[in-house]
């Protein structure tokens, strides 16, 4: 392996990694945040150390491996930290190609001599005139008006079963409809670069955002291969208006099927529309598009204009999936009771803190996926002001210091979210057994939830380990009491969610701008909907408004 050739796109600007294999890790140890290998002896133990004692305080499975043998090597994968004797311990050069290969997003293979082919976003070597797709999940990048080449959006709106070149043959034209002056803003001249940029400007707030958004974007192209329409910037007004009478309530997309074969849950002709709310999604997205274009100067008209499906009103919604309080703490019995046998102790870890993080901080499911390239979903830990005066003037049951979780939710917006104590001894317990120190260090760069394959637990697997904790809290449940059972059966992470939103407006009365801040909600008229599942609280206001005079 040629460390060289690899380059660090995480700087402005990109560098290229140092030559020699040592020079890479420690590079990437201090650009990471954490060792990335390290070889130990006794004589480097102690002097890491004023003494021994504090030698196996502070690195005891090190020093438990010195014991018995003359070298340990401390080095990272999937997402922690291990440690085993040098004789078993992998070679530098394969933890190297590891860690680079799991931080793939930031770190990018390109060996002298590549950069004219590369040079362009989305563009990786070999990727041109020799039929190779880029990974499906590949997102767009631009470099001022530059976009990704046409095969990068094939990869973006088709799937591994598409035709590539008959999507990228239809998509890389131009409609009657497209503005070719300079007042066009986007500066491109076929629908292929103008869909990756309203992909890049419009649906990249979160993956779910960015799925959703390329599922209509395929709706719509195999109703025009069905209907021999298209392309997309050739669509009249009454083009689309035929298209959304395909999308009723009770209704099916219409047509015969399309030659560019979708995901069933894309676009399937002759599949029923699962309901209202999905009708009105998919025509917010063509909508948006078309006003994009429009707005942008790609277009000289809307034909969209009007068809947005007219969504009901903010205030007419009312949250209706979310978990009682008595389910929710039998729930948390689970994450504070015995381990399951066949479970090991790092694995069981990682659930609770995944069910804790849920549970207490109210995020959505994509916002605790992590992201190598701005660092987050992180962990940060201030000093309890209690505290830090001295023990003396520490309130009975105080912790260490307060805990904080920083995300980045729809929008890009960053949101920094208060942990109650109990998540506390969770989260440390968890660092510990990956390796890590119990408390986060300031700009720690490691992703928050491991992965035992890769380096970070990916949406998928956040979902699934939150359903274990509702799957086993189910099982607790009486076997005559069967609504409780379906109950819990049938929710998920976005229920946790709901259930902390409910606790701040309802059950504590927090005030709606203070919740809609721990939310990340647009508006404050979603937070309030949450105030209208009780009326409780409703109630109290009007009978202390209104006190019976006898």
């Amino acid at each position: 392996m040629t460390p060289a050739d690899w380059v660090d796109a995480g700087l402005l600007p990109p560098q290229r990694l140092p030559p020699g294999v040592d020079a890479a890790l420690a590079y990437l140890e201090e650009a990471l945040g954490h060792v990335v290998y390290r070889r130990w002896t006794l004589a480097e133990l102690k002097r890491a150390a004023p003494s021994l004692a504090d030698a196996k305080r502070a690195h005891p499975a090190v020093f438990a491996l010195l014991l018995e043998h003359d070298a340990a090597i401390e080095y990272w994968a999937h997402g922690r930290l291990h440690f085993v004797a040098a004789a078993a311990a992998p070679s530098p050069d394969s933890v190297l190609a590891r860690v680079l290969h799991a931080r793939r997003r930031r770190f990018c293979h390109l060996p002298d001599g590549t950069a004219n082919s590369t040079d362009r976003p989305g563009v990786t070597a070999g990727s041109e005139g020799d039929g190779v797709v880029p990974p499906a999940d590949v997102t767009v990048q631009t470099t001022g008006t530059e976009v990704a080449d046409a095969m990068s959006l094939v990869a973006l709106v088709s799937t591994p079963r598409s035709d590539p070149t008959t999507l990228r043959m239809w998509l890389t034209r131009a409609g009657r409809f497209v503005n070719v002056t300079p007042t066009n803003s986007l500066g491109v001249t076929d629908d292929a670069r103008a869909l990756a940029l309203f992909l890049r400007d419009r649906a990249q707030r979160s993956p779910h955002t960015l799925r959703a958004y390329r599922t209509e974007v395929r709706r719509l192209i195999g109703w025009c291969e069905a209907h021999r329409r298209g392309p997309l910037s050739d669509l009249t007004r009454d083009d689309l208006l035929a298209f959304r009478q395909t999308l009723g309530p009770a209704g099916s997309i219409g047509g015969a099927t399309s030659r560019i074969p979708f995901r069933p849950d894309a676009a399937r002709a002759g599949k029923p529309s699962r309901s209202d709310a999905s009708r009105r999604r998919a025509l917010a997205v063509i909508s948006s598009l078309f006003r994009y274009w429009q707005k942008t100067g790609y277009l000289v008209i809307n034909p969209a204009a009007e068809q947005s499906g007219g969504g009901a009103a903010r205030m007419t919604w009312t949250p209706a999936r979310i978990l009682p309080a008595r389910v929710l703490a039998l729930c948390d019995t689970v994450t504070a009771g015995v381990r399951p046998p066949g479970i090991s102790p790092l694995v069981w870890a990682r659930r609770c803190a995944i069910w804790s993080l849920y549970r207490f901080a109210g995020v959505r499911l994509a916002e605790l996926e992590w992201s190598a390239e701005q660092g987050l979903p992180r962990l940060s830990v201030e000093p309890d002001p209690a505290t830090a005066a001295g023990p003396a003037n520490a309130p009975s049951g105080a912790t260490d210091g307060h805990w904080t979780l920083h995300v980045r939710g729809k929008g890009g917006k960053l949101r920094a979210i208060p942990l109650p104590s109990r998540c506390a001894p969770v989260l440390r317990g968890y660092r510990v057994l990956r390796g890590l120190p119990a408390e986060p260090a300031p700009f720690e760069s490691v992703p928050l939830v491991h992965s035992e394959k890769r380096d970070a637990l990916g949406h998928s697997g956040l979902y699934d380990e939150v359903k274990a904790v509702l799957l086993a809290a189910e099982a607790k449940v009486p076997a005559g009491d069967t609504a409780t059972g379906a109950l819990i059966h049938a929710a998920s992470t976005h229920w946790l969610r709901h259930g902390y939103a409910r606790t701040l407006a309802v059950d504590h009365a927090v005030p709606l701008p203070v919740a809609q801040t721990l939310l990340g909600h647009a508006s404050v008229q979603t937070t309030a909907a949450y105030a209208r599942t009780d009326l409780t609280q409703l109630r109290d206001f009007v009978e202390g408004s209104f006190p019976d005079p006898n």
